[in-house]
């Protein structure tokens, strides 16, 4: 797996921190407040046990300790810790869950068979699903 740390430490958004908006970067990043939007890497989205994100995160990587509700793409692996609790709409590469992690989400797991993931579309967008 690549790295995408500056200097060995992530970008990081505080727990005492809130952020309303979009974050584009090419390295780590870390969430331990509160983001009100968009996230968009190419490296690793670590959201830790009192993070929260409501909004869309398209990341390599990502580990989620913490809260989010919203869409997310990861091109890679996806690894849900047991504090996690995930609520929307997922497309990924691979998939980890930890026991005791609260998942309701509709889950599509693309890659593996070669399938280019396609950006998800913009969050808020309430979609209706049918069968």
């Amino acid at each position: 797996m690549k790295n995408n740390e500056i200097n060995g430490q992530y970008s990081r958004i505080e727990k005492s921190t809130t952020i309303k908006g979009e974050i584009q970067s090419d390295a780590d990043i870390r969430i331990d407040g509160i983001l009100e939007g968009s996230v968009k890497t190419k490296g690793k989205v670590v959201i830790g046990k009192e993070g929260r994100v409501e909004g869309q995160i398209e990341c390599a990587n990502a580990d989620i300790e913490g809260t989010l509700k919203g869409n997310l793409l990861v091109v890679e692996t996806l690894a849900l810790k047991s504090t996690s609790n995930i609520e929307g709409e997922l497309i990924i590469g691979k998939l980890i869950v930890d026991a005791g992690a609260i998942f309701n989400a509709t889950v599509s797991m693309r890659g593996a068979a070669g399938d280019k993931i396609k950006p998800l579309g913009k969050f808020g967008k309430s979609q209706e699903k049918t069968a």
